[in-house]
């Protein structure tokens, strides 16, 4: 069952105004570069999970405009809408308006961009992000418990800048950190733990051969009495440097290909096919962890990938609703809209 119906929006991004149906379990959403197709997908994605994944709000509407507002509606009849008139953003449900999407009406996400098939040798930064967000949609604590780490990190870092600090005025924050940072890896191991059981076995399926994958995480697993002693032995380095050595805002996920490092060692094709394969994990712990089906939102990445790793893309998501944007008609594929 599609779980979104139609979509309107008004000045967003570069739509004055643009409606599509959605009433196929595969949509295909056909356009030159810089026509629009990703902002569509960026709408679906800020109904559905309550933010963009490409700005904020006031890089949206459309130049000119004072305003946007997008509309979204779902199976049942229910609509959502957002509007910001460029100081506030609220979401409207059945008549109710609020300041964030309520968790009863999120829904989650597989979004897959191009960027995405770089993740193996991409930065530090761009693998912890990928996570952080997949990790927040499968565990509701776990984006508070972020969210609540990188509070208390830079109220750490604001202080490590002052000319004169002592190790007690560190204290709380230290304690802070090391709470929030000790749950945060637990939860992250727990989830990479779920993604390993599943890697292999799907690479397999994909790339038909014996080679095996996992992903490692790269971080400290410490309990919170550790973490708060390498961040209070780390004072006088962080003084000098003026930011936070050590926590899990530094660590880092690793690809590993036959018991190797895969940045390096696995081929581009075979890199491709890990990064196939951890979708498809995605979507499986997400609709087994959540308990919804996810929505799939395919971003330009045909061009990417040669015509058996599209056709294994189509096949594993073939139990979902998926949204594409392409620049041209994928094999066996018809478009439902144009832009």
């Amino acid at each position: 069952m599609n779980i979104i119906k139609r979509i309107e929006l008004k000045n967003f991004r570069c739509h004055d105004e643009f409606s599509l149906n959605c009433d196929k379990p595969t949509t295909l959403i056909i356009g030159e570069n810089g026509s629009g197709k990703t902002s569509v997908l960026e709408a679906i994605y800020l109904a559905l999970r309550g933010k963009s994944f490409k700005g904020v709000d006031r890089e949206i509407y459309k130049n000119g405009a004072d305003f946007y507002r997008a509309e979204i509606e779902i199976n049942d009849g229910q609509k959502i809408i957002i509007r910001f008139n460029g100081q506030k953003k609220e979401f409207e449900i059945d008549e109710k308006k609020s300041l964030r999407l309520p968790k009863k009406n999120r829904y989650p996400v597989v979004l897959f961009e191009p960027d995405d098939i770089y993740l193996v040798g991409s930065s530090p930064s761009r693998r912890r992000d990928y996570f952080d967000e997949l990790f927040k949609q499968i565990n509701d604590n776990y984006s508070v418990t972020l969210s609540k780490y990188n509070k208390a990190l830079h109220q750490r870092n604001d202080l490590l800048k002052r000319e004169i600090i002592s190790r007690d005025d560190l204290f709380s924050w230290n304690i802070m950190c090391a709470n929030y940072g000790a749950e945060i890896i637990k939860w992250r191991m727990q989830n990479l733990a779920k993604i390993n059981e599943k890697m292999t076995n799907i690479y397999r399926n994909i790339a038909k051969n014996n080679d095996s994958c996992s992903i490692k995480y790269l971080g400290a697993e410490v309990d919170e009495g550790k973490y708060l002693r390498n961040l209070e032995n780390n004072f006088e380095r962080d003084r000098i440097l003026g930011y936070t050595t050590f926590g899990v805002h530094r660590d880092d996920y690793e690809f590993i290909f036959n018991d190797k490092k895969a940045d390096g060692s696995a081929s581009r094709g075979e890199n491709r096919s890990m990064i196939l394969a951890l979708k498809f994990i995605e979507a499986q712990i997400l609709e087994q962890e959540v308990g919804k089906k996810p929505v799939v939102l395919l971003d330009d990445i045909f061009s990417e990938l040669d015509e058996m790793r599209q056709k294994h893309l189509v096949d594993n998501f073939k139990n979902y609703q998926i949204i594409i944007t392409s620049t041209s008609v994928p094999k066996e594929m018809m478009a439902d809209k144009e832009l």
